[in-house]
């Protein structure tokens, strides 16, 4: 019965690799091209993972973005609207011919959260997959396309404190003991006296 089993194996692979060699032999370029597209999608996930954070700190909202020239960004803005698109007067500009000049739009409602707004472009806005017609939330971790720009979105609710760094710890981050390491120490110990 194994060995049935990997005779079929063996026969649907050779089939498949016939197909290929069939399409290879009629369309060579075609097969280059789907070659140099996978090559092409390795090395934009190499360089850099593009996204935009939205974050809510107390009353202060923001978002955090590296579309803009592949440089990390905090973007404030007083409506609370971050407009994308190729024209320059964007919030979030970013020079694509698929992206219309104002493509769409990520707005902050208070006690609601992030939405995705599509400005009626040409190439759309998409929410993992599925088409932008009305305003869409936005949650943690949403695929958003626009044009032919695909972007993760992130969502920071929250800011934690941490606890102070042990000493020990601080004693192997800062070889030596000149001035600097010993204003660490002494800030380290005034915060801690001042906390108990």
């Amino acid at each position: 019965m194994m060995a049935e089993l990997q005779e079929k194996e063996l026969e649907r692979r050779l089939s498949l690799f016939q197909v290929f060699l069939k399409l290879y032999e009629q369309h060579s370029s075609l097969l280059d091209d789907i070659l140099q597209l996978e090559n092409l999608t390795q090395a934009s996930f190499a360089v850099n993972q593009s996204y935009v954070q939205g974050v809510i700190d107390g009353s202060t909202v923001y978002v955090i973005t590296n579309l803009c020239d592949n440089k990390t960004q905090s973007l404030q803005q007083p409506q609370q609207i971050w407009t994308i698109g190729r024209d320059d007067s964007n919030g979030i500009y970013i020079a694509d011919k698929y992206l219309s000049a104002r493509h769409a739009a990520i707005q902050y409602i208070e006690q609601q959260g992030f939405y995705l707004f599509d400005f009626k472009s040409t190439n759309g806005s998409f929410v993992n997959g599925e088409p932008v017609y009305q305003p869409t939330k936005l949650n943690d971790g949403d695929r958003i396309r626009l044009g032919m720009i695909t972007f993760d979105f992130f969502v920071n609710h929250t800011c934690r404190t941490l606890p102070t760094v042990a000493l020990e710890l601080l004693m192997q981050l800062v070889p030596g003991m000149d001035n600097h390491s010993i204003n660490i120490f002494n800030s380290t110990n005034a915060q801690t006296e001042i906390s108990n």
